[in-house]
């Protein structure tokens, strides 16, 4: 697949590094000179340097036989523009672009992207993006990550465990045994840099973070299972109102009603405006450092703080110090990398890292064959994939504990239907069902061609 990248920010470098790693074609634009050759001498791709949305640099890019193009600079006119001139000049069949601005997205305008006036494809929103990543993590306690599927009936969670996990040095095909009629399926295990797909024989010990699949009424049960009997949050403390923060309180406010949120801003002509915006929550205006403003907030008596503000610093210095006067639980955003390993042995309990979240949701139109959505792991390391399994599939009719699947994929679940069917060896897959896949990146593109479509199936 050709595809053109516009932006060599952190998010078009990551979505470029991890599609030139799997074999595309891949051509990245950016202004910078520097960051142009940095990324042509680190990875295989074109880099070209200029303006992305001029027709002359993208007729040098290829798009008149490019199948994609990426736009994730980071002005969001240069996004638009980029790809009405690609839709336009070249008819480049898919085109994706990054909108930051709320402006753009407010319902009353939604058909200003379509074919009839911008041609943009998918519209990613980060920051909206990131606040709904940021709630599902709320809504389950002690998990690093959750990933809701079959309308919440379905979840895969994220878990980190410490030594007082009940199960550790258990073998996993004995918590089936152990643990009757709890329906999971531990599909992952990140231990240390390395990320395991794992057997039967394979077993959990302390430091591991692993991810498993459950009927969502089966979580509680679960997270007790892994040791973790965090309480559901009722006192937030969100601390910065910018985008991200407005857009999480407006959700919180509409869907947990029992939540009592208290903001920090420290902008006051922002902090009144985030004010006028929300019904039920209380707006503190002053620095998210200043231990009196943390306790005005009551920051000692929540359950968590869930720090946004623009500065990643500032972020970890805030969620440390609110943890130090006793809230149990800190959620933080960072955007630099660097940080990310770092922080969790500080006591920062969620890491919300923006790029990643950004590059799922593009990975979900970049994916070929019949997967529906995917979701990126660890920085690319692994992916957790939704995929439809049709009449010509070579997975029909055969148990799954007989397949011959790729190394590094493991079938999590299936929903066939109305039914959630948490997988063992000796389920069969139907037509129509639709799983949910654990992949390792080195797995990615046998997965996509298990997926496609075969000519024969029209």
């Amino acid at each position: 697949m050709k595809v053109i990248v516009c932006g060599a920010g952190l998010v078009g470098t990551t979505i470029a590094r991890q599609l030139a790693a799997e074999g595309n074609e891949v051509t990245v634009i950016d202004q910078s000179v520097e960051q142009a050759h940095k990324l042509a001498e680190s990875y295989d791709l074109r880099a070209l340097v200029g303006h992305a949305s001029h027709p002359d640099l993208l007729d040098r890019a290829g798009a008149a036989d490019a199948d994609m193009l990426i736009a994730v600079t980071y002005a969001d006119e240069v996004n638009m523009v980029a790809c009405e001139v690609a839709h336009a000049l070249f008819k480049v069949p898919t085109k994706i672009a990054r909108i930051r601005a709320q402006s753009y997205l407010r319902p009353e305008w939604s058909d200003l992207f379509n074919g009839e006036h911008i041609s943009i494809d998918h519209i990613i929103s980060p920051e909206i993006e990131v606040a709904r990543a940021i709630h599902r993590r709320i809504l389950t306690p002690g998990a690093f990550d959750m990933i809701p599927f079959a309308g919440d009936r379905l979840r895969l969670i994220g878990v980190r465990l410490t030594e007082d996990c009940p199960v550790l040095n258990t073998p996993l095909r004995q918590l089936t045994e152990l643990f009757p009629g709890l329906e999971i399926n531990v599909c992952g295990i990140a231990r240390g840099d390395e990320v395991i797909v794992p057997e039967g024989d394979d077993q959990l010990v302390a430091g591991d973070e692993i991810y498993f699949v459950a009927v969502t009424d089966h979580v509680p049960r679960a997270m007790r299972l892994f040791g973790h009997e965090e309480r559901e949050a009722r006192r937030l403390v969100l601390a910065g109102g910018g985008n991200i923060g407005l857009f999480l309180a407006r959700e919180i406010e509409a869907q947990e009603s029992a939540v009592k949120l208290k903001l920090i801003e420290g902008n006051r002509a922002r902090a009144e405006y985030v004010a006028g915006q929300l019904k039920s929550s209380v707006v503190i205006q002053g620095d998210t450092l200043d231990m009196d403003i943390l306790t005005e907030a009551k920051v000692q008596s929540a359950e968590a703080i869930i720090a946004l503000t623009n500065d990643d610093e500032v972020n970890i210095l805030a969620s440390l110090l609110a943890k130090r006067a006793g809230c149990q639980r800190a959620i933080t955003l960072v955007n630099n990398p660097a940080y990310e390993n770092l922080i969790g042995s500080l006591g920062v309990d969620v890491v919300v890292n923006p790029r990643s979240t950004t590059v799922s949701s593009i990975l979900q139109y970049v994916r070929r064959g019949r997967i529906r959505s995917v979701h990126s792991l660890r920085d690319g390391a692994a992916e957790v994939m939704e995929a439809v399994a049709v009449d010509s599939s070579s997975l029909l009719g055969r148990p799954i504990g007989e397949l011959d699947l790729p190394a590094g994929l493991m079938i999590g679940a299936l929903i066939r239907k109305d039914d959630i069917l948490i997988v063992r060896s000796d389920i069969e897959i139907e037509a129509g069902d639709r799983m949910i896949l654990f992949v390792r990146k080195e797995a990615v593109k046998k997965v996509e061609k298990l997926f496609s479509v075969r000519l024969e199936f029209f």
